[in-house]
């Protein structure tokens, strides 16, 4: 499946999770990205049609439960939407390893350029006077931010196109330029690395984003190189960065039933009256509050300031994206 069509698939359905009324498609045309055409020409219309009745298929195909029904009784033409109570999942039970991967896709999400389409999306459902549930796809945009290299590297190695940019060691304050063609971009304890075959040095290196001074600058045409054949990225990062140490201890208060992942986790259990208190091992505070604070309400840093502290910018982070845009506010 092409890029195109996932992301118009997704939108689509974040659309379609919005709004507790039925959708025409004339509606979701003027709303959905990629469903864009002239009504007036037949052509056009004919054609959004198809694509329209293949996303639907697609989507039923994937599970998505589509229903089909009016607004009211003196409409004709029917609508869409999706049934929250079939498409709402029971509680997933994540390993640690599987919450980090999802973790992962989560920072990704808003550098896929699917974060801005879905609000404009939902500003133009409002402008058209159409009720939308404000917390129906919380759980679809990211959090997390990710560094400003990650963008560029990551298309250069899809691109196959050789990259520069400084870089700054730890040792070092001043930075140093360096010529790479970047195979692939990896997440590893929390951190983004690029690794790759390093033009100057002549041998594989890996580099992390954060030390990325200024901009990463494409240089030489598309096509230019091709990885290894089934060079493992995750390895090339772990040999260079080390084993993995967690000396530092969080302490969080738990709701009952709640959070399974972080329980096996834990080094410790308590089960108290309030909830349980779990002991939790880390590296990394701010890749610990970025797993603590998918958790919701459910989880509550009690020590130390560090995570605590974290964690609550996270969350800020996450209510100053969803009032970014005002209710009947279309963005330009």
């Amino acid at each position: 499946m092409s890029r195109t069509r996932t992301e118009r698939l997704v939108n689509l359905v974040i659309c379609l999770l919005s709004t507790r009324r039925f959708l025409t498609a004339a509606q979701i045309a003027a709303t959905v990205p990629g469903y864009e055409h002239d009504p007036d020409d037949v052509r056009d219309h004919e054609a959004f049609q198809r694509k329209f009745e293949r996303d639907k298929a697609e989507l039923r195909e994937l599970g998505v439960p589509l229903e089909t029904g009016t607004a009211s009784a003196f409409d004709s033409e029917p609508g869409y939407r999706i049934a929250h109570r079939e498409y709402a999942l029971p509680e997933i039970l994540l390993e640690p390893d599987e919450a980090a991967a999802v973790g992962i896709a989560a920072r990704l999400w808003q550098h896929a350029g699917l974060a801005a389409a879905a609000s404009s999306g939902l500003a133009k459902l409002r402008a058209a006077g159409i009720d939308v549930d404000p917390q129906a796809t919380l759980g679809l945009e990211p959090v997390v931010t990710a560094d400003p290299a990650l963008g560029p590297l990551t298309t250069a190695a899809r691109e196959r196109r050789a990259v520069g940019f400084d870089y700054r060691t730890p040792d070092d304050d001043a930075s140093t330029a360096r010529r790479l063609q970047p195979w692939g971009v990896v997440c590893w304890r929390g951190r983004w690395y690029v690794v790759g075959h390093d033009l100057d040095r002549e041998a594989t290196r890996c580099f992390r984003l954060s030390r990325i001074v200024g901009k990463v600058r494409g240089s030489g045409s598309p096509g230019a190189f091709e990885p290894p054949a089934g060079v493992d990225l995750i390895s090339h990062v772990a040999s260079w960065s080390g084993p993995i140490e967690r000396p530092g201890r969080a302490t969080v208060l738990v709701r009952p039933g709640r959070a399974a992942g972080l329980r096996r986790w834990a080094r410790e259990v308590a089960p108290d009256a309030a909830g349980d208190w779990l002991v939790l091992p880390y590296a990394d505070a701010e890749s610990l509050a970025g797993t603590l604070a998918g958790y919701g309400p459910d989880v509550r840093v009690l020590d130390p300031p560090e995570v605590r502290e974290a964690v609550i910018q996270r969350l800020k982070e996450a209510v100053a994206r969803h009032d970014e845009i005002p209710a009947g506010q279309v963005p330009a």
